[in-house]
């Protein structure tokens, strides 16, 4: 790489994927634009089965000292990272997907008749939710995490720019734009979020932070 490549990354990434590309001569900035945090809930009402679409949810629920007579319990959820924080904690993880439409589609087509406690966040979307409602699946949600936007103006002109969810797109939109840059996303959902703004999408194979930082490297190697 002869001249270094600026990159903006909307998460601050950990050491470890960070060295990853300062190894191919990235430079890189990184902001948080969203910001996570637990929320204070009840675990009342439970259903039989559990739901978990994000890490965030799992670490809030786990704060809670009834946490473990969960464990019974068959859990679905969305995202590789998520299953092992799950499985390592002592869950029984039935399905995972890469994907909450897809985990839509196995339940409604092979587990329609279990009961789900949802665990979501304040700016969840409406995939689940509304595949149990059209398909009569009995569900109750109980919000654990709240993610609220941290919009902030970039100065700098990066090339490229790593996303990581479709609320990490809107709160960088909010005092950015995007023009000729190409947009790295970790998954469909959030290349969705930019789809009207540009075509320069690149979307990772699996939703893996790892996967979004061997395009870039891919890309600029």
């Amino acid at each position: 790489m002869a001249k270094s490549v600026q990159i903006l990354s909307t998460k601050i990434l950990s050491p470890l994927h960070k060295q990853e590309l300062m190894k191919y001569g990235v430079e890189l900035i990184e902001a948080d634009f969203i910001k996570t945090e637990n929320k204070p809930f009840e675990l009342k009402d439970i259903n039989d089965s559990l739901i978990f679409t994000s890490q965030n949810a799992v670490h809030s629920v786990l704060l809670d000292p009834k946490s473990e007579e969960l464990k019974k319990k068959n859990v679905y959820c969305v995202g590789f990272k998520t299953k092992t924080l799950l499985s390592d904690n002592g869950f029984n993880v039935v399905a995972y997907t890469g994907y909450a439409s897809d985990l839509a589609e196995i339940i409604t087509l092979i587990y329609a008749n279990e009961s789900y406690t949802f665990f979501s966040g304040n700016l969840r979307r409406d995939t689940l939710p509304e595949a149990f409602k059209e398909n009569g699946i009995k569900f109750n949600e109980i919000q654990v995490y709240e993610t609220t936007l941290q919009p902030q103006k970039i100065k700098a002109n990066p090339e490229a720019i790593l996303f990581f969810s479709p609320s990490g797109v809107k709160s960088y939109l909010k005092h950015n734009t995007i023009n000729k840059q190409i947009c790295f996303c970790i998954g469909d959902t959030t290349a969705e979020a930019l789809s009207k703004i540009t075509k320069n999408i690149i979307v990772a194979d699996q939703p893996t932070i790892e996967d979004v930082i061997e395009d870039v490297i891919h890309e600029y190697k």
